[in-house]
């Protein structure tokens, strides 16, 4: 495969030839299903995760098992939430699946270290990274603490249809609910509310958008 890695990586033209190629000689390359788990608490240290393409999802999963999901991935982005060994003080046990068929690249974590290390640029993208997923998880934070459980939903059915490009979401109240980091019942519930309001229409495995105005509107009240 030829890939231009200036794409995916803003630091790659400030590499020495000897860095690109050391980066090259051990980039590993996977294609996954939908469903796979990619990294969990028991897995090696994945190093730093570039997308190809598809969508992977980073989430925590609680000593009780229940789930949140801190964000998504699409092609072209990357994330080091895989890289404990690079963020040892990390104590938030991040999950990363595959949303649906996807491909990656990992550069391992110890070759990652070393660059930082190196170069000043590659020092200033991992810092950047590490920003962006600390904001990520003080955003989620946030909502957790600050907004109703509404309010969260509606703003997750509408990023849902953009990001499928559909008003009907073929989605399980289980998977919201892992979404959200709440029971099943209480995303059933919630949609129900949503439905006799005419918001949506529910049925069997599906989730219709009736009316996005309103959703809207419940989100900015």
């Amino acid at each position: 495969m030829c890939v231009d890695f200036s794409l995916y990586l803003p630091f790659w033209n400030k590499l020495t030839e000897t860095q690109q190629k050391r980066i090259s000689d051990v980039l590993e390359y996977r294609q996954v299903a939908k469903g796979t788990r990619i990294h969990d608490s028991s897995s090696e240290c994945l190093g730093l995760i570039i997308v190809h393409s598809g969508q992977l999802r980073t989430y925590i999963l609680s000593e009780d098992g229940r789930e949140i999901t801190i964000s998504r991935l699409f092609e072209y982005d990357s994330s080091l939430l895989s890289a404990s060994c690079v963020m040892p003080d990390m104590q938030f046990n991040i999950m990363i699946e595959a949303e649906k068929d996807s491909s990656f690249w990992s550069v391992p974590a110890c070759l990652f270290k070393n660059l930082t290390e190196e170069s000043l640029a590659v020092s200033q993208y991992s810092q950047n990274l590490l920003s962006n997923n600390f904001s990520e998880l003080m955003w989620l934070m946030e909502q957790i603490m600050w907004k109703s459980m509404d309010k969260r939903l509606a703003e997750f059915l509408l990023d849902e249809i953009r990001l499928e490009e559909s008003d009907t979401l073929k989605i399980t109240h289980e998977k919201i609910a892992n979404h959200l980091g709440t029971a099943r019942e209480v995303i059933t519930r919630m949609l129900k509310y949503f439905q006799s309001e005419n918001m949506v229409k529910l049925t069997r495995g599906a989730i219709e958008i009736t009316d996005k105005k309103k959703l809207n509107k419940l989100v900015n009240s």
